[in-house]
C-alpha cells in the first residue's frame, strides 16, 4: 500500500496545481467590469509585453498584467501586438483584449526622419497609414498641393494619425509641430542675422550635408563664413535638389532617387538652388531639418574654417584655406 501512497500524493498535488492554475486563470482573464464604453489605448513602438500589460492594468482594462504576459507568450501573440491606438472596453475578456491588440489599430504611428523633401514625406505617410493605391494617388496630390510653399516647414517627427486621416490634416499637424518646436528657442532667433526663411533654408542644407549633431554647429559656422565674404556655399545637397527638380515627376512623386549622385555637368545646372553657380542662399529650403540643424544655425560655432569634406567612413575634415582643403581631398579621398 505504501508504494502507491507517494505516486498518489504526487498525482493529487499535480491535480491541485492544475485546478489552482485554472481557477487563477478564470479569475484573472475575466472582464474588469460590465462597462461597455471604450477607452483609447495607445501602444507605443518598442514596448514589450510587460510594459503593455502594466499599461492595460493602469488603465483599468485588465485584471492582471501577469496573466496578460503569460497569455501572449503561450499563445505566440507577443510579436503580433501592433503599435498604434486601439479602442478597448473594460467589458472585454483578456483574450478579447489581446485579439484587439493584434488587429489593425484605429490609429497608426508614422515616423518621418530628418532631411526628407516633401515628395519623400508623402510616400512615408501613404505607406505608414496603409493607404490603398487609388486613394494614395489622391492623398499624394492633395499633400503636394497643400505643401507647395511648405518645404522645410514640415517638422520631422513620429506622428500618430487615424488611418483615415486626410492629407490636409497631416500637413496641418506637421506645420503646427514645426511652429511649436521653433518656438522653443524664440530668443535665439531674435539674435540671428538671418530671417526665419533663411534660417530654415540654411538648416535644411546642414541637415543634408552633415551626419552628426556634433559637426552641425561647425558646418553652420563655415557656411555662415562663406555667406559673409560672398563666397558660394557650394553645397552638393542643393545641386541634388535642383537636379531632382528637373528630372523627377513632381506631381506624383515617382522618382527613384530624390538625392542623386552629383556628376560634373550637374554643377552647371541653371537653377537658383545651384549654390556652385549662384552665391548666397537658395530661395527656399531643400528638405525638412531637424531640431539640431535649426539650433546649429541660430547658435553656430565660431570658426576660421571655410571648407569641409567627409571621408569614405563619414568622418569630417576641416580646412581654413583652399590649399588645406585640397590637401584633405588628396589625403582622405585619394583624388
Amino acid at each position: 500500500m505504501k508504494r502507491y501512497l507517494i505516486p498518489l500524493i504526487i498525482v493529487a498535488l499535480l491535480f491541485s496545481i492544475v485546478i489552482g492554475a485554472l481557477l487563477w486563470w478564470r479569475k484573472n482573464s475575466k472582464p474588469v467590469s460590465n462597462d461597455t464604453k471604450t477607452v483609447d489605448f495607445l501602444v507605443v513602438k518598442g514596448r514589450g509585453a510587460n510594459q503593455i500589460g502594466e499599461a492595460l492594468y493602469d488603465e483599468g482594462l485588465i485584471i492582471s498584467p501577469l496573466a496578460f504576459k503569460i497569455y501572449v507568450q503561450v499563445s505566440g501573440k507577443a510579436d503580433q501586438v501592433q503599435a498604434g491606438e486601439f479602442r478597448i472596453s473594460p467589458s472585454y475578456s483578456l483574450t478579447q483584449v489581446v485579439d484587439t491588440l493584434t488587429k489593425p489599430p484605429a490609429e497608426l504611428w508614422v515616423t518621418i526622419p530628418e532631411g526628407l523633401r516633401r515628395e519623400e514625406i508623402v510616400e512615408r505617410f501613404i505607406a505608414g497609414l496603409e493607404i490603398e493605391e487609388a486613394e494614395g494617388d489622391v492623398f499624394r496630390q492633395e499633400f503636394l498641393q497643400a505643401t507647395d510653399a511648405d518645404e522645410g516647414y514640415l517638422f520631422p517627427d513620429t506622428y500618430l494619425f487615424p488611418r483615415t486621416a486626410s492629407a490636409t490634416l497631416v500637413v496641418s499637424k506637421m506645420r503646427s509641430t514645426f511652429e511649436a518646436k521653433i518656438g522653443e528657442f524664440e530668443e535665439d532667433l531674435k539674435t540671428s542675422t538671418l530671417n526665419l526663411n533663411e534660417i530654415v533654408t540654411l538648416a535644411s542644407i546642414i541637415e543634408r550635408e552633415t551626419g552628426t549633431d556634433k559637426e552641425r554647429p561647425v558646418v553652420a559656422g563655415i557656411l555662415l563664413n562663406r555667406l559673409e565674404i560672398g563666397m558660394g556655399l557650394q553645397a552638393d545637397a542643393t545641386v541634388q535638389y535642383a537636379v531632382a527638380n528637373t528630372k523627377c515627376q513632381m506631381l506624383n512623386a515617382k522618382c527613384k532617387d530624390w538625392w542623386p549622385i552629383i556628376l560634373k555637368d550637374d554643377l552647371t545646372i541653371n537653377s537658383p538652388f545651384n549654390t556652385y553657380r549662384f552665391s548666397g542662399l537658395p530661395p527656399a529650403p531643400i528638405a525638412s531639418p531637424g531640431i539640431s540643424s535649426l539650433k546649429a544655425v541660430v547658435s553656430p560655432e565660431e570658426t576660421d574654417y571655410l571648407y569641409y569634406l567627409h571621408d569614405a567612413e563619414g568622418g569630417i575634415h576641416y580646412a581654413e584655406t583652399l590649399g588645406g582643403h585640397n590637401a584633405n581631398i588628396r589625403e582622405y579621398l585619394g583624388k
